[in-house]
């Protein structure tokens, strides 16, 4: 089978990578992981003309070729890499021009491996505030390669694009231009190191001479080679790597002089530079990004309310009509209190993830999410961090496996570790189905001061305590592990846009059908065994439990409602699901939690969304009503043996303040094992975190109860 045409998109952060990879695949993207490293692999399909689609890889963010994290090795690999998968046919290099000599940089490294390249030239409109003009037809002409001004923000550029794209995949056998004379900073014996490694280049040549004991894909005898070669003439590697940053900025400025005017020698002020006066001001900053926080857990509840209601009546409704349809019996009783119970304890809750995700990628799209970062860099200080591990944090509030991923970034090995460590403290979007439901129990509907809603402030504050909390446990780490190495903390702050809505549009929906699909389908497999744990126990238990309400009807002919809902929480009590529930009461019952919250804490350990979906089959099974009533009046209306409810507010917050701090998730226990390469960091953060849940839940049981 024929390899299909793969491209890639590389250029410097902030370029403008992620918005040519969306106006190029639109929905047509999905992301996994590089082979053999926890990097994500944004890939794409692309119809570029009628008679060619192509493969659009996403590669990450990068300066130059001389990686210095994992993401940016990842890049180095794939490029370098002759054998790898994915090696593109043609690479997009994303230019930022309000920042061009930097970023010619990059495309100048990328044009000596030899692969055919196209220069997308970004920002356009940027450079233009600062008065910077662009010669985009003298550059291609400078540089030897296409150069296209585009917008993928509005689709400017892109149909050009495609035809170059199109093409450069018909002149494949085009010859490339050096960009700098390779074996001049050498001398021939490269040549000899091209052949030994089968290079299509001189400069990939340098570059496995530069490395050729980390990269991979160089075999042993090739290794052996290459070090007697290196010997014999004396390489330098720092001296070379030097003179070849020299010759490419003496190039470049000479195309700079030659393809841009300047209107004037400093910068003009942007608008970003003026709001930047007052978003990343030490005092206003902080207040606006509290005011940030607090819209967008307040719109959570206050947007999402609509569509969760009428997908609750939709499934109340569903389930009544089913159970008005089918003959009562197992079948009924499987599909309305196992499967349609399952189903709704995920639907439910997809419109509150959707707008999660669209707040943060507006944030994230607009240049804000970056401020973040700059802002909250002294308070990460003081916690033994620096600004770099924001980004992890906030990623965390979608889900703590990207995040802790996000930490490969971070250079200094102490930090990186600290911020895996605390990452899965930040409340990501698995607990939020969790909060809100156990808010909407506990917690009045009621506005204060007539303008915020109490339920938005309490999700609010539980979002901050995950965050403070974090900040304390990283203190603590912070002076338990000792390192020398320093770090310090720069950053590029890009300009600020307006958010591509398109692109915010499409995040959304791949976010739901995520959760829906790979939550989902945990959800209803657990749904389901649920169903059968709860309904079968042991035969002598459950005939006992029937024969006694046959007795009782018999008796009470006029109380058969009353007897049928006390037989199905008797059944359920005995059942399997019931005797392990028992079992754990006696451990969570200073929590102020009952044997079914005790089922629900062991089954959500695979993913903490569950226990949404363990609530609604433990309560559909042991309730007579079965689809008259949604899940939440049914644990309103849930009853102890005394008599009193179960979800009362010191047993609600309790339980909040648990799911803030627990560590309930598998696969982020797999991914920090995968990330520190040992069993000993899950172990230990598992422990810490179940200890301060425990703790903290206890404590605000009794001062509260």
């Amino acid at each position: 089978m024929q390899r299909p045409y793969t491209i890639a998109l590389v250029g410097n952060p902030n370029s403008g990578k992620s918005s040519l990879f969306n106006a190029l695949t639109g929905l047509n993207q999905k992301v996994g992981n590089f082979p053999g490293v926890t990097v994500d692999k944004k890939t794409g399909v692309s119809k570029i003309s009628d008679a060619l689609s192509a493969n659009i890889i996403d590669l990450p963010g990068t300066y130059s070729l001389y990686p210095k994290s994992a993401d940016e090795q990842v890049t180095y690999e794939v490029l370098l890499n002759q054998r790898n998968t994915d090696r593109p046919d043609l690479i997009i290099v994303i230019a930022d021009a309000s920042n061009l000599k930097r970023n010619l940089l990059f495309c100048s490294q990328i044009m000596d491996l030899k692969i055919p390249v196209v220069i997308a030239l970004t920002m356009m409109d940027i450079a233009k505030q600062r008065g910077i003009a662009i010669d985009a037809a003298k550059m291609e002409q400078m540089m030897g390669v296409p150069v296209l001004p585009i917008n993928p923000r509005k689709d400017k550029g892109i149909a050009q694009l495609k035809k170059t794209i199109t093409a450069s995949a018909q002149n494949i056998r085009a010859t490339l231009p050096d960009f700098i004379d390779i074996i001049g900073l050498t001398g021939l014996w490269l040549n000899d190191v091209r052949l030994l490694c089968n290079q299509e280049s001189n400069y990939a040549a340098l570059h496995i001479a530069c490395n050729y004991k980390e990269l991979k894909h160089i075999n042993a005898a090739q290794r052996i080679g290459i070090g007697s070669l290196l010997g014999e003439n004396k390489f330098h590697k720092s001296r070379v790597q030097a003179d070849e940053i020299m010759q490419r900025y003496k190039k470049i400025d000479t195309v700079m002089q030659q393809c841009t005017i300047t209107e004037n020698p400093q910068n003009k002020m942007v608008v970003s530079d003026r709001i930047d006066k007052v978003l990343l001001h030490p005092v206003w900053g902080n207040l606006i990004l509290l005011t940030v926080l607090f819209v967008l857990f307040q719109s959570i509840f206050w947007l999402a309310r609509y569509p969760m209601d009428w997908i609750q009546q939709l499934f109340a409704l569903g389930g009544n009509a089913l159970s008005n349809l089918l003959p009562a019996g197992m079948f009924q009783d499987l599909l309305i209190n196992g499967v349609l119970a399952g189903i709704s304890g995920i639907m439910v809750f997809v419109p509150q993830i959707m707008i999660l995700f669209g707040f943060i990628t507006v944030l994230e799209d607009s240049g804000y999410m970056a401020r973040i970062s700059f802002l909250t860099d002294r308070i990460m200080r003081s916690a033994g961090l620096n600004g770099r591990s924001v980004m992890p944090l906030i990623s965390g509030m979608a889900c703590a496996v990207p995040a802790i991923m996000a930490a490969r970034t971070i250079q200094n090995k102490k930090e990186r570790l600290i911020t895996i460590m605390v990452t899965p403290l930040m409340s990501c979007s698995a607990r939020l189905p969790v909060y809100t439901m156990l808010i909407a129990l506990v917690i009045p509907n009621k506005a204060i001061g007539g303008i915020f809603n109490l339920q938005g402030l309490v999700l609010m504050g539980l979002y901050l305590l995950g965050f403070f909390m974090a900040l304390i446990v990283a203190k603590v780490m912070n002076l338990l592990i000792k390192a020398k190495e320093r770090s310090f903390f720069l950053m590029e702050l890009p300009v600020y846009r307006a958010p591509r809505w398109k692109n915010v549009g499409i995040t959304m929906l791949e976010k739901g059908k995520i959760f829906i699909r790979d939550v989902g389908k945990i959800i209803i497999v657990l749904a389901l065994i649920l169903w059968v744990l709860a309904s079968f126990g042991p035969p002598k238990a459950m005939e006992a439990v029937e024969e006694k309400y046959a007795a009782l009807s018999k008796l009470h002919p006029e109380q058969a409602n009353d007897l049928e809902h006390l037989r199905a929480t008797e059944k359920l009590e005995h059942s399997f699901a019931g005797m392990m529930g028992k079992g754990l009461e006696p451990v969570i019952r200073p929590l102020g939690y009952d044997w079914k919250i005790g089922i629900a804490l062991i089954t959500s350990f695979a993913a903490r969304e569950v226990f949404v979906g363990t609530m609604a089959t433990l309560y559909s099974v042991g309730d007579a009503s079965t689809g008259t009533k949604t899940l939440e009046e049914k644990m309103k209306n849930a009853r102890r043996e005394d008599g009193t409810p179960v979800y009362t507010l010191a047993a609600g917050l309790s339980l909040l303040i648990f799911y803030v701090f627990a560590m309930q998730c598998m696969s982020t226990i797999a991914i920090v094992k995968r990330e520190t390469r040992s069993w000993k960091y899950p172990a230990i953060q598992f422990a810490y975190m179940l200890g301060l849940a425990y703790t903290c839940a206890f404590v605000v049981y009794q001062v509260f109860k």
